[in-house]
C-alpha cells in the first residue's frame, strides 16, 4: 500500500521501500517504526497508518508523528480512516503523549476532513530537509570538527560517547 500512496500522491517514480526494509524497519532488533492497519471483515488491508515517536523538548513529553496515512481509494468515506487516527489518539492520551502530528501535501482534499476532527494547520512552521549531496557534504563535517567551535578535538565533550548498535548513545567515559 505505500506504493499505492506513491502513485496517490504523484510521486511513484520517489518510493523505493522494498518490503524487507518495511520488515525490518518494523519488526528489528530496534523498531523505531510503528504500523497499525484497517481491515474489512474478510481481514483484507483496507488502509494504513505507519508512525514514530517524536519528542517536545517544550512539553518534555513524546509524541506521535504521523509518517503515513493512507486508505484505499474504494475504502474511502468508510470511517477506516477516522478509526486509524482515533487509535493514534487513543495512545497519546493513554501514554501521555500531548501531540499527533503529521504533514499533508497541499492538494489533499483529506483537508476538510482533518479540520473535522479539531486538527489544525500549522502554518507558522516550515519544513526542511536535507538529502543527498548537500546531506553528505553536511555529514562530512562533522567527523572534522570539534564539538565546540574553537574546542580543541582532545577535550570535546562528546569524546567517549559512541553509538551503540540500537543507535542509542553510549557513554564510556
Amino acid at each position: 500500500m505505500v506504493h499505492e500512496l506513491a502513485e496517490y500522491e504523484r510521486a511513484a517514480d520517489q518510493c523505493r521501500l522494498t518490503g524487507e526494509q518495511l520488515t525490518e524497519a518494523l519488526f528489528g532488533p530496534a523498531p523505531a517504526l510503528y504500523c497499525h492497519v484497517a481491515v474489512d471483515d474478510a481481514d483484507r488491508p483496507l488502509g494504513f497508518a505507519l508512525w514514530f515517536l517524536n519528542f517536545s523538548t517544550w512539553a518534555g513529553v513524546h509524541g506521535i508523528y504521523l509518517e503515513d496515512l493512507y486508505v484505499r481509494p474504494a475504502a474511502r468515506g468508510t470511517g477506516a480512516g477516522r478509526l486509524l487516527l482515533a487509535t493514534l489518539a487513543a495512545i497519546c492520551v493513554e501514554r501521555g503523549y500531548q501531540r499527533l502530528e503529521w504533514w499533508m501535501i497541499n492538494w489533499n482534499p483529506a483537508a476538510g476532513f482533518y479540520a473535522a476532527i479539531g486538527a489544525a494547520p500549522l502554518e507558522e512552521w516550515v519544513p526542511y530537509r536535507l538529502t543527498g549531496p548537500a546531506l553528505q557534504g553536511l555529514a562530512g563535517q562533522a567527523a572534522a570538527a570539534p564539538t565546540r567551535p574553537g574546542a580543541d578535538p582532545v577535550e570535546s565533550p562528546t569524546r567517549g560517547m559512541r553509538r551503540d548498535s540500537t543507535d542509542r548513545t553510549v557513554d564510556d567515559r
